[in-house]
């Protein structure tokens, strides 16, 4: 097995402009491939989901776009159902669950470099620090650590997430895993890749990201954003946020929350951990991520692949409807979006018309 995705790495190509948006588009799997290829992440997608209203948006005129009239200037074709992404100092990465691997993708070739075996079934993000990947496995509940000058996995830590669509995080000190949906967030020592201090957050603990001097966690169940302070390991603020947070990011010296009960984006001052605003996006439901990047944040979900927020405005400018989408990044002066059900991840301008 190892061989073959070596070959198949070795063998990925870019194919860029409308030739590499035909190409994807008419890649999607069929219902039976769709299920067959269905991860820990898709699967709480569709829990509880049912035959929901399709998504609606938001209304203001100018915004909508349609996927359709993006051309990536990059496609790198990922086996299995590419999903959760981080970015290293000259690389992005991207895990796929179905194959238990991480793809390695090179921004100045725009060509997967490298695939490397992980622990069984990644899921609940990557994280990316201390020369190294950080790769949560929900199959054998581990956390895979790739060295990124080697490409190898050099250490396995006997920890495992909370829950399958979730995060982790790398502080300067430490990598940060919800370990225990009771609410445990635990402290990975990167020198002995041990857990050395555990943190009592809100029960259900999700989603995290490291950013404007804190470790973020959201607590879905109880509507909560957690920001402990990485130095002490100590919990510095709890906000209530929108209905259920999942997904967060930081950026503009705020700390961002999706939240899958309404649609909206939640904004909390990173400074006084107070609520500044919830943002209408018109995406309540299941599934989605989130990144901030290029001066703005960038949410994906199912049915609207990319959403773009002005922080200096708290409006949507543009929004993408179409198929694709799961995980996005921004990086390398690009947005970087996992489209699960194509296989692929697209490199995309973000100066889209």
């Amino acid at each position: 097995m190892r061989t073959r995705f070596q070959t198949f790495a070795a063998a990925a190509i870019c194919i860029s402009g409308m030739a590499a948006l035909l190409w994807a588009q008419d890649s999607q799997p069929s219902s039976v491939d769709a299920a067959k290829s269905e991860s820990p992440k898709d699967s709480a997608k569709k829990g509880g989901r049912g035959k929901r209203a399709p998504r609606p948006g938001v209304p203001t005129p100018g915004v909508r776009r349609e996927m359709s009239s993006i051309m990536p200037t990059a496609v790198f074709a990922v086996d299995g159902n590419p999903d959760w992404q981080v970015t290293s100092e000259d690389a992005e990465w991207v895990t796929s669950g179905r194959m238990s691997i991480v793809a390695r993708m090179d921004p100045k070739t725009n060509m997967v470099a490298a695939v490397v075996m992980v622990g069984k079934t990644p899921c609940s993000g990557l994280a990316s620090g201390f020369g190294s990947i950080w790769v949560p496995n929900c199959g054998d509940k581990t956390v895979s650590r790739i060295d990124t000058k080697t490409n190898q996995v050099v250490a396995t830590v006997p920890a495992g997430p909370a829950q399958s669509e979730g995060g982790i995080a790398a502080s300067p000190e430490a990598v940060w895993l919800a370990t225990d949906p009771k609410g445990v967030v635990s402290k990975i020592d990167p020198k002995t890749n041990m857990v050395t201090a555990e943190v009592t957050v809100a029960a259900d603990p999700a989603g995290m990201t490291y950013g404007e001097g804190y470790v973020w966690v959201t607590s879905p169940k109880s509507n909560m954003l957690t920001g402990i302070d990485p130095k002490t390991a100590k919990v510095v603020y709890s906000v209530e946020v929108g209905p259920g947070p999942r997904f967060v990011t930081s950026g503009a010296g705020s700390a961002w929350t999706l939240n899958q009960g309404d649609g909206t984006l939640s904004r909390v001052d990173a400074k006084t951990g107070k609520l500044v605003t919830n943002i209408e996006l018109g995406v309540p439901g299941t599934g989605g991520e989130l990144a901030f990047g290029g001066g703005y944040v960038w949410a994906t979900v199912g049915e609207i692949p990319i959403t773009q927020i002005d922080p200096a405005t708290n409006k949507v400018v543009k929004q993408w409807f179409g198929p694709g989408g799961d995980s996005i990044r921004f990086a390398f002066g690009s947005v970087w979006l996992s489209n699960l059900s194509m296989h692929n991840v697209w490199r995309i301008d973000p100066n889209q018309p």
